[in-house]
């Protein structure tokens, strides 16, 4: 399987991991991160994200979409 890994919350907290080569997508709030979530690009295969993005989309429940890892 082929595709992107991207990291979607606060810039502060994600701008490092594009020296990584992941697609860096910075969010200000949840409804931010809900409309990121919903807009990712389909090849997207793996979502890194911040405690509060995942918080922000629901990602303790089961979601259809890329694999997601959530930052301690």
């Amino acid at each position: 399987m082929t595709g992107l890994a991207a990291v979607l919350g606060a810039s502060v907290e994600i701008r490092g991991w594009a020296l990584a080569g992941l697609l860096v997508i910075p969010v200000v709030d949840d409804a931010e991160a809900r409309a990121a979530w919903t807009a990712l690009p389909a090849d997207v295969r793996l979502v890194v994200l911040t405690r509060a993005a995942a918080d922000a989309i629901g990602a303790g429940h089961e979601i259809d979409g890329p694999l997601i890892a959530v930052l301690p």
